[in-house]
């Protein structure tokens, strides 16, 4: 019996661009872009659904990543981080039914985009301090709540990590074990909210040979780019999701 998976040319038109986008997100190169995986693919089909099939893709690049970074980790920065995306993630389980998605992505759009304006208008100092952990708290728990809904975690926790200014491929190493364990914290509520459902996962299987090419290529790239240049890339992800999401809350 076939598997009644998703065939409509126009959602995969979406689908393939928006699973490679992801994947070099994941990778760590142009971290930032991988939040406008879900909104391009939701130009297709609704948010909810387009964050299902991203399950258990989000798994393959999640278990790439951890297995090229796995000598690259902050520890101790994961072991702040991890409880707390938890937390967030819980709570947008528990009010997952009854939010508005366009909402979510304004507030997330509007955020990211007050972040950057910051950032261009008060650049850091060599010798600035860290932004203080009460801060990191909150953006690291508001990370793990828009993750939840929409596969949108990167943005809050960016805003919290890049100015502590590290090295690329510790940037790259910690993000992937914090949204590793993150994203497999959400399989059991997805289940719970019926979202795993048949055509979602067989549309799944279909776009997961793509998963590897973009991580792959962002990794190779993550190993060779400069600082400067990765934070710029780093920015202008950052840049492009929060336009899209706050174009999404007025559509």
């Amino acid at each position: 019996m076939n598997l009644p998976l998703i065939t409509d040319p126009w959602f995969y038109a979406a689908a393939v661009p928006a699973v490679l986008l992801m994947g070099i997100s994941k990778s760590g190169f142009g971290s930032g872009f991988g939040s406008l995986a879900v909104p391009m693919m939701a130009l297709a089909i609704p948010v909810p659904q387009a964050a299902a099939i991203f399950m258990p893709i989000l798994f393959a690049m999640d278990l790439m990543g951890i297995a090229a970074f796995r000598r690259h980790f902050d520890w101790a920065l994961i072991r702040f981080l991890v409880p707390l995306g938890l937390a967030g993630s819980l709570i947008g389980a528990l009010s997952f039914r009854y939010l508005d998605a366009k909402t979510v992505a304004g507030i997330v759009g509007v955020f990211t985009l007050l972040f950057l304006a910051q950032r261009l208008a008060f650049p850091p100092k060599p010798d600035s301090p860290h932004p203080p952990k009460w801060a990191g708290a909150l953006l690291t728990v508001t990370s793990g709540f828009t993750s939840f809904i929409a596969h949108a975690g990167g943005p809050p926790v960016n805003a919290y990590i890049i100015p502590m200014r590290l090295a690329p491929i510790t940037f790259t190493a910690t993000m992937a074990a914090f949204f590793f364990t993150v994203n497999l914290s959400k399989w059991v509520p997805y289940a719970w909210l019926g979202l795993l459902d048949a055509r979602n996962m067989a549309t799944s299987l279909a776009l997961l040979p793509l998963a590897p090419f973009g991580v792959w290529a962002g990794v190779r790239l993550a190993h060779r780019i400069r600082p400067q240049l990765f934070y710029r890339l780093v920015y202008a992800g950052m840049f492009l999701t929060g336009v899209k999401l706050v174009w999404d809350a007025f559509q």
